[in-house]
C-alpha cells in the first residue's frame, strides 16, 4: 500500500474500538503496518482480520498499559514483527460512570484513571522514545482531551485530572527530544460518539444541555478525530510538536454559541 505513512510503523493503544479503531483503519489506508493493542483480544482478533483481508500488515498485542511491563514488551513486539517503531499512538483510556466531583470520587476510581489515562502514556513513551530513536526518529500522539484546558460543571475530575497530566507530560517530552527527531503533540478531541457517551446522554435533557456548548450543535464521529491523528502522524506536521492539538466542534473558542 501506498499513501502517507508509506513505509512506516505504528503501534496504537486502545485500538479495539472508537477513535483508537478508526485511527488504525485509516493508519492501513495511508499505508503504514500498524501493531493494534488492547485488552479486548476477541476483537482485536475479528479486527486484524479483517484488516488483513483488506490488503493490510497488522499483528495484535494484548497488554495492560497501566503495566509497565507490558508497555516494554509491546514495543519489544512492534520492533520484532516490523523491523522498526516510527509512530507511537497512546490512545488507550478509561473514563469510569463512578468518575465526579473531586469530594465523591474513590481513592480506587482515581487510582484507576491515572494508572490507564496517565501511566499508560508514561510507560508507552518510556518505551516507546527508544525504539523511536533507532529508528531515526518519529511521531508520538497522546490523547489528552479539551478538558485538560478547560473545566466543567458535569464533573469528571479524574479523568480531568488525568488528561491535564497527558498535556503536560507530552509538552515535556516534545521539548526534551525535539532536536532529536520526535515530535510530540497531544490530541485534545471533544465529545466524540462513542457507544459509551452515546448511553451517558441518551436523555434528551442531558444530551441539549451538552450540545448547546459545542459551537457546531454536534458530538464528533471517530473517524473525524482519526484523520487529525493521521496528520499529526505524517510528514505534513513536520513542523508541529508540543501542542495541544484540538479538534473539538469550536468548544474551546466558545462564550456564547449560536441558538
Amino acid at each position: 500500500m501506498t499513501g502517507r505513512l508509506s513505509g512506516k510503523v505504528a503501534l496504537v493503544t486502545g485500538a479495539a474500538g472508537g477513535i483508537g479503531a478508526a485511527t488504525v483503519r485509516l493508519f492501513c489506508k495511508e499505508g503504514a503496518r500498524v501493531l493494534l493493542v488492547d485488552r479486548d483480544t476477541g476483537t482485536l482478533d475479528r479486527f486484524a482480520g479483517e484488516l488483513r483481508s483488506q490488503g493490510a500488515e497488522v499483528e495484535w498485542f494484548d497488554a495492560d498499559v497501566s503495566e509497565e511491563e507490558q508497555c516494554r514488551s509491546m514495543v519489544l513486539y512492534a520492533e520484532q514483527r516490523f523491523g522498526a517503531l516510527h509512530i507511537l499512538f497512546n490512545n488507550a483510556g478509561v473514563f469510569p460512570e463512578a468518575d465526579g466531583s473531586v469530594t465523591e470520587t474513590s481513592e480506587e476510581v482515581l487510582d484507576r484513571v491515572l494508572a490507564v489515562n496517565l501511566k499508560g502514556v508514561f510507560f508507552g513513551c518510556k518505551h516507546g522514545i527508544p525504539a523511536l530513536l533507532r529508528a531515526g526518529g518519529g511521531s508520538i500522539i497522546n490523547t489528552a482531551s479539551f478538558v485538560a484546558l478547560m473545566g466543567a460543571a458535569t464533573s469528571q475530575s479524574a479523568y480531568t485530572a488525568s488528561k491535564g497530566a497527558v498535556l503536560s507530560l507530552t509538552r515535556e517530552i516534545a521539548v526534551e527530544y525535539a532536536r532529536k527527531g520526535i515530535r510530540a503533540n497531544a490530541l485534545c478531541p471533544g465529545p466524540v460518539a462513542t457507544p459509551l457517551l452515546e448511553s451517558l446522554l441518551s436523555d434528551p435533557a442531558r444530551r441539549a444541555r451538552r450540545l448547546v456548548h459545542i459551537p457546531m450543535g454536534r458530538l464528533a464521529q471517530a473517524d473525524e478525530i482519526a484523520r487529525a491523528v493521521v496528520f499529526l502522524a505524517s510528514d505534513e506536521s513536520s513542523y508541529i510538536t508540543g501542542t495541544a492539538f484540538l479538534v473539538d466542534g469550536g468548544i474551546t473558542a466558545a462564550y456564547v454559541t449560536p441558538e
